[in-house]
């Protein structure tokens, strides 16, 4: 009796581990997710309502921007060059990446960016944004709507303007490009 109670209670001692199992992704479902999207200029310009009526004019926009190029430009030259550009479009657009780069900025290639060229700038890409002409911006027309197929590795091939819907869809390889190595496993 005292074995069989010795090996109860080893076997109750005993931990039940289950089995683990670890799976990659599940498939992309063959619906295009809609994305939007705001790009950082856009971002920036509606955040110039400084009245706070939900549109950013351009004498808005002309007076935010002077004031966001004074902080960076602190000797009041009315000129940076590209290093301090890049502390700007940190500060301003969220990334030193972000677009306008500085080399679409300075427009005479002196590798300075004057308050005229960043004005001239965001002139251009305001007439972008102002998508209904009323000479103001709203946070609905600084929306892009982007609807590309993806799948949690990034974009995946699709139809093209040219035709793509009878190309062969490359084949995905971990790493590598369409064509080289061994393609995914299917299900």
């Amino acid at each position: 009796m005292t074995i069989l109670l010795s090996l109860l209670l080893a076997a109750a001692a005993q931990e039940v581990v289950p089995d683990v199992r670890v799976t990659g992704p599940g498939r992309p479902n063959s619906q295009t997710p809609a994305t939007l999207v705001v790009e950082p200029a856009a971002m920036l310009i509606v955040s110039c309502d400084t009245d706070a009526d939900g549109r950013t004019t351009r004498t808005e926009l002309e007076a935010c921007l002077r004031g966001n190029f004074d902080a960076i430009d602190t000797a009041h030259r009315g000129q940076i060059g590209y290093i301090d550009y890049g502390r700007w479009q940190t500060m301003w657009l969220g990334d030193q990446g972000a677009l306008p780069s500085p080399f679409e900025v300075d427009r005479d290639g002196d590798n300075r960016v004057t308050t005229d060229e960043l004005l001239a700038q965001f002139n251009k890409l305001f007439a972008r944004f102002d998508k209904n002409g009323d000479k103001a911006v709203t946070r609905a027309e600084a929306l892009t709507v982007r609807a590309t197929a993806a799948d949690a590795r990034g974009p995946v091939g699709g139809r093209g303007k040219r035709g793509g819907a009878n190309r062969p869809k490359p084949e995905r390889v971990p790493g590598g490009r369409p064509g080289e190595g061994a393609p995914d496993e299917q299900p």
